[in-house]
């Protein structure tokens, strides 16, 4: 991709989001039909094949594979159609399949685009403890301090009293002791079942009730929260999680470091960004598919990390034409 200051690059972010409404297109037909597996499998084939037709040299950093299982889009494989640039790909073709396969809200299809060699490739550890803010908070959270001093500092920033905060957090057993913290230090709590990648894009947004999300995840939903996080102005942190000393000892035998703070910029070092998602189910972030027939309409959230801009899209998508056109069916 072109450095700043030189010539603007394509705003690759537009044609991402015919990926991710391809992929939400396919995967909200499964939606209650309590098949993880082929709801997510219909996504990967939807992604896989509209990703083929962008025009880059993309090889996927963060992929399915590696914690789903999934036969496509895996990790070392390369996409789109090899004209420049050369770009890191981070996919999760249905950030929520639960949700999705028993009809619960928050489910995602999301793609990221970074310059090549500017992602954070997690590689077999898939957990990470979090910290994520929007712009009024950006530069004062600090997630080797405790909870308590982060609320105090994300309060001041917002100019709020703690007992005025919204958290939210992934309702694990795994979290019991930062719930209760967050108890002590007075702060309300929302306990969501899945999808912190929306938890994380909520709290960067106004308006949204959100103000910090906190807890264990996903390590690659941290790296594409992270390139989201580029062009909203908000802030995350993590730290590598390690489910039991065997994991502990095969990462620091690879050469990664639980006890480094990994900043936005080392998750993603280039504001060269490019995110794009498209509801699936209803969520707070985004509408999910609605079908009617001889049409469907998709509602995505797409963004530029160079200029900042955000754009939410509302697209009527002819069934008929799209038939007619792709190999695949709508």
């Amino acid at each position: 991709m072109d450095v700043l200051g030189a010539t603007p690059t394509r705003n690759l972010a537009l044609e991402l989001a015919r990926v991710t409404e391809a992929a939400a297109m396919l995967a909200g037909r499964f939606m209650g039909r309590g098949d993880k597996e082929a709801a997510d499998q219909a996504a990967v084939n939807a992604m896989r094949l509209v990703l083929s037709s962008v025009d880059m040299n993309g090889i996927i950093v963060i992929g399915e594979g590696e914690k789903d299982k999934a036969p496509m889009l895996f990790n070392g494989e390369m996409v789109g159609n090899g004209l420049s640039p050369d770009v890191d790909v981070a996919v999760d073709p249905v950030d929520g399949t639960r949700p999705l396969a028993f009809g619960r809200s928050n489910s995602l299809a999301m793609v990221a685009l970074a310059p090549r060699g500017t992602m954070f490739n997690p590689g077999p550890f898939l957990y990470m403890n979090k910290m994520a803010v929007g712009p009024e908070a950006r530069g004062v959270i600090n997630i080797e301090k405790s909870i308590t001093e982060n609320l105090k500092a994300i309060a001041k920033a917002k100019g709020k009293h703690i007992e005025d905060l919204t958290t939210i957090i992934l309702d694990r057993p795994r979290h019991d002791e930062m719930i209760a913290e967050i108890r002590k230090a007075g702060a309300r709590i929302r306990q969501i079942p899945d999808g912190d990648v929306a938890a994380a894009l909520m709290a960067a947004m106004p308006d949204s009730g959100v103000d910090v999300l906190l807890g264990i995840g996903g390590t690659p939903e941290g790296v594409i929260t992270a390139c989201a996080m580029r062009a909203m102005g908000g802030e995350i942190q993590g730290k590598l999680y390690a489910r039991d000393e065997d994991e502990l000892r095969r990462g620091r035998e690879a050469g990664y470091d639980f006890d480094k703070v990994l900043t936005m910029h080392d998750l993603v070092s280039s504001d060269d960004v490019f995110f794009a998602a498209t509801g699936i189910t209803d969520g707070e972030l985004l509408q999910g598919v609605r079908y009617y027939g001889n049409h469907i309409t998709t509602e995505s959230l797409v963004v530029r990390g160079l200029t900042g801009t955000i754009r939410h899209i509302h697209a009527t998508h002819s069934t008929d034409k799209l038939d007619h056109l792709s190999s695949l069916h709508y």
